[in-house]
């Protein structure tokens, strides 16, 4: 007699139970990590490649940020609209489209010969970077259906999108010093090839049987909500709280109230306001973004530390920002067991919290001379921080109908993005306003305004009058940073609390 719940693939293998994904899904899984890794790190590879395409291409002062800024403004700009299209026209077309455009974006972007063609080639990386993001982990939910296998594969998933970030500014480094600016371009070629030829093959399709009409008004409703916001949130923390930037959010949060009630008036609505009905989706949704806050609220001050502070090149800051990296992938695999195992998700993520807290106070013990000390604090907050972020992924997919997966990855995906904007705005605001206190009125307007200018006015001036100032201004800054940990700490303890209230009885299967 033959068993019907065993069977063989083509090759003689015995295949999973059905519902149990096999050798292919975790080779497919393999794949979508490489275009994922590629689209994280593009949001810092041109950290290291901008002084050289400066030479090269010669943009004024508004260009060059534009060339720096504009794929992470359309990225986030267009997450809504893509997972959305993705839902009705199919996961996979868009995953392979979008590497399509990414490809082709990058080659153009590595040859580009002026400012403008640069430019617009970034903004197509962000176009297909807002494609491939909610793709892939709408395609996980589809491909993975056991719970225990879809939070393995969401922790990876996890980790390899905050290691890219990371890994993005050393690469950089790395190929404009041995080859040339473009060449952090180039690097996404095979990736984008191979995700070409082997995603038809591994990759299931998927989409929602019964999207409805596309609600076309709310794609400019939703980047009029998003773009500003974040705009805004990017310029405060340097530039401060003036008009200029408070407006934008301003104008972005009205915005985003007229894209909420058409969703919730619409027949065919873009993001479905069934999708916070799931058990635990808008808290997933909540506690994400305040993840985002911490893990981006710690890093406006981190590199300025190890570059202005402790004096290492931009270069060697970045290769030593990289060791808190390292046990950053363990963080998530040791959530999703401990959650298997049986304990609470609601104390794990709460133990997450409150060790992402304990980084944020070891940050507000560093002096102006405490390197491994800010390493490890770093190494401590992201770990929990990557904790949080895995299992509320996890909670929100598995909370989140099969048919608005794509859906469901933009909006968490969209609220990293508002998270670690607003921690960078908030935190950074509070460093900056510290510094300013403490930098004595008599200095330089320039040195009160920055650590970056007060370092530069100091070069300028002679012998101990220099050295005093620069001195002063590192101490000051490392206040600066004392305060933001002392609020960051606060600020993770309260979500430690809240999530353990919240998520104690919710279980998504």
């Amino acid at each position: 007699m033959t068993n019907s719940t065993n069977t063989t693939d083509s090759v003689g293998t015995p295949a999973p139970p059905a519902g149990i994904a096999g050798r292919r899904e975790w080779t497919a899984l393999g794949v979508l990590m490489l275009p994922l890794l590629l689209v994280s790190m593009d949001v810092s590879v041109l950290y290291f490649a901008i002084p050289a395409i400066s030479a090269d291409l010669a943009p004024t002062g508004t260009q060059q940020l534009w060339i720096f800024d504009i794929y992470a403004f359309v990225l986030a700009g267009l997450l809504m609209t893509m997972g959305s299209l993705g839902d009705r026209i199919g996961r996979r077309r868009l995953l392979l489209i979008g590497a399509a455009a990414f490809g082709a974006a990058s080659l153009i972007a590595a040859y580009a010969n002026s400012a403008e063609t640069l430019i617009a080639a970034r903004a197509v990386l962000g176009i297909g970077g807002a494609t491939l993001m909610p793709s892939t982990m709408a395609l996980i939910r589809t491909m993975f259906t056991d719970s225990a296998q879809r939070a393995k594969a969401i922790g990876i998933w996890s980790a390899v999108m905050t290691g890219g970030i990371a890994l993005g500014s050393v690469m950089s480094g790395l190929l404009v010093q041995y080859f040339w600016w473009g060449s952090v371009f180039l690097v996404n070629l095979p990736a984008m090839v191979l995700l070409l030829v082997l995603g038809p093959v591994l990759l299931p399709e998927s989409r929602d049987p019964a999207p409805g009409r596309f609600d076309w008004p709310s794609v400019p409703l939703s980047m009029a909500a998003v773009l500003p916001v974040i705009y805004g949130l990017k310029e405060i923390p340097s530039e401060g709280w003036h008009a200029e930037y408070v407006v934008p959010v301003t104008v972005g949060l009205l915005f985003a109230a007229l894209f909420v009630h058409r969703q919730r008036t619409t027949a065919s609505p873009m993001i479905s306001p069934a999708l916070f009905r799931g058990h635990g989706f808008a808290p997933a949704l909540a506690l994400n973004l305040v993840s985002a806050f911490g893990m981006m609220g710690s890093a406006f001050f981190t590199t300025q530390y190890l570059q202005s502070v402790l004096g290492k090149s931009a270069l060697e800051a970045a290769l030593w920002a990289l060791l808190p990296s390292v046990p950053i992938g363990l963080a998530a695999p040791v959530a999703t067991s401990l959650v298997q195992k049986g304990v609470n998700r609601a104390y794990v993520v709460t133990a997450g919290f409150a060790i992402g807290a304990s980084g944020y106070a070891l940050l507000a013990l560093a002096g102006p001379d405490s390197m491994w000390l800010v390493l490890t604090a770093c190494a401590v907050l992201a770990c929990g921080i990557v904790m949080v972020l895995s299992q509320m992924t996890d909670l929100a997919m598995g909370a989140a109908p099969v048919e608005r997966a794509g859906s469901a990855s933009a909006l968490l995906e969209t609220g990293t993005e508002f998270g670690g904007a607003l921690g960078m705005a908030v935190l950074g605001s509070i460093g900056t306003a510290i510094y300013r206190h403490d930098i004595p009125a008599t200095a330089p307007a320039e040195a009160r305004e920055t650590l970056g200018g007060a370092l530069a006015v100091a070069g300028r001036l002679p012998g101990r009058t220099g050295d005093a100032l620069a001195t002063t201004a590192r101490e000051a800054f490392t206040s600066g940073m004392q305060g933001a940990a002392i609020a960051g700490a606060l600020l993770l303890t309260a979500a430690a609390a809240a999530a353990s209230i919240t998520l104690r009885r919710i279980r998504v299967k």
